[in-house]
């Protein structure tokens, strides 16, 4: 164990040194950085490679692993309530914030359009429901459909506790086997960390400049304030309360996650890193973390509901329209409610922003003004995601280890 969290910290390390390096570069020599931007996708590419064998295989083995429905319904039951839980303080602080701190002057959009927001199509409960069943499970297997190979494998693994005990072992071993090889490789991608993230952020600061950032200094700072709030205080609180554990312990062994989840901006790409962390340095059973983290991976969303609730409400002030109280507390059970279900849903934070400007009676030409700095929020708001997950997942293992020894002792 010791060996590992210094594995860890090393890597932590070389990654901090590989951001400052790559501000450095991306700042510096802007022409270059951008010609590199190859070796981070490369990197990107490297982890999603095994996010679907592995969200897959995770999920089977839990399921199996857990042995009965019951125990499937209370953990089930569970990281679902913690996620919306967590997903409903992160709106909460954000409102809060918001009102405390009221940024944005009223300006004029005339002549301003973001193109991406024309084309989505208007927002359908029904469509949204029919996206999370896969007609073709090999389609979803390929096209990468998380909530579809989430909710097949659910049912795969439901199907198979009804199987002879000897043909479930051997589902079980094989599917074992695939989780622990997609884990090894996770190992050998985490070493190319530093590399990976000096060149993601290079990137990023090449195409996007520093000017940019400067004239939404004051939306980009109250967004990541509520960040970093929800991030070391909230749910740090929410840990020691329902998780009975030293919070801010946790949180240093796994902070390898978030700082990888930063440089991807990918929740989806951090699965596996997520996984190897909690399971090595976390002291999470495998059998919590295999159920607990590919479904926030796909369906929880603190960062990213924190973010829209920002933004919508920017968005009002420079549009000049206040919101009263009634309206905000609309505008935060939306995007709660949203947060789990469009998360199926290509481009999601911007699918969810028309949708809730469209609710508001806001014109969604708004966002064409802070568009320009959404690659940088949606790293720190993908980090914050990550480490609602983790959080998340601590909280539920701690729960069923209580109850089995509660059980034990009965």
């Amino acid at each position: 164990m010791i060996h590992k969290i210094k594995k860890y910290s090393t890597t932590n390390t070389l990654v901090i040194l590989g951001i400052i390096l790559g501000i450095a570069f991306g700042s510096f020599l802007p022409e270059l950085a951008l010609q590199q931007q190859v070796i981070g996708q490369i990197f990107i590419s490297f982890l999603k490679m095994l996010v679907v064998p592995l969200v897959f295989a995770s999920i089977y083995i839990a399921i199996l692993g857990l042995g009965s429905l019951e125990d499937l319904k209370t953990i089930g039951a569970r990281t679902i309530g913690l996620y919306l839980l967590t997903t409903a303080l992160a709106v909460a602080l954000s409102i809060g914030v918001m009102n405390i701190f009221p940024i944005g002057e009223a300006v004029s959009v005339e002549g301003l359009e973001f193109a991406k927001a024309s084309q989505i199509a208007e927002f359908s409960l029904s469509a949204m429901l029919l996206s999370f069943i896969p007609v073709n499970i090999f389609n979803s297997l390929s096209s990468g459909s998380m909530m579809q190979i989430i909710v097949f494998s659910i049912l795969f693994g439901i199907a198979s506790l009804h199987m002879e005990p000897h043909r479930q072992r051997t589902m079980l071993d094989f599917f074992t086997a695939v989780s622990n090889a997609m884990l090894t490789m996770a190992e050998w991608i985490i070493k190319l960390t530093p590399i990976g993230v000096f060149s993601l952020i290079s990137y990023v600061i090449a195409d996007q400049g520093i000017d940019v950032i400067l004239d939404l200094w004051k939306y980009i700072l109250l967004v990541l304030a509520v960040l970093l709030i929800h991030a070391l205080v909230t749910l740090p609180i929410v840990l020691s309360v329902f998780g009975k554990v030293n919070p801010y312990k946790y949180l240093s062994v796994i902070r390898e996650a978030p700082i990888m989840a930063f440089s991807t901006a990918s929740s989806a790409a951090t699965l596996p890193v997520s996984m190897r962390i909690v399971e090595e340095v976390g002291g999470v059973d495998k059998k919590n973390a295999s159920f607990v983290l590919p479904l926030g991976a796909t369906v929880s969303m603190d960062g990213t509901a924190a973010y829209l609730t920002i933004a919508v409400l920017y968005i009002s002030h420079l549009a000049g329209v206040d919101l009263s109280f009634g309206d905000q507390i609309l505008l935060g059970v939306t995007v709660v409610a949203l947060s789990v279900g469009v998360a199926a849903l290509p481009s999601a934070s911007l699918v969810m922003m028309v949708v809730i400007l469209n609710q508001v009676g806001l014109p969604v030409e708004y966002i064409a003004l802070i568009v320009a700095v959404d690659r940088i929020l949606d790293m720190a708001r993908t980090s914050l995601n990550v480490t609602s997950d983790l959080v998340v997942v601590k909280i539920v293992d701690q729960m069923q280890k209580r109850k089995n020894i509660k059980e034990l002792n009965a």
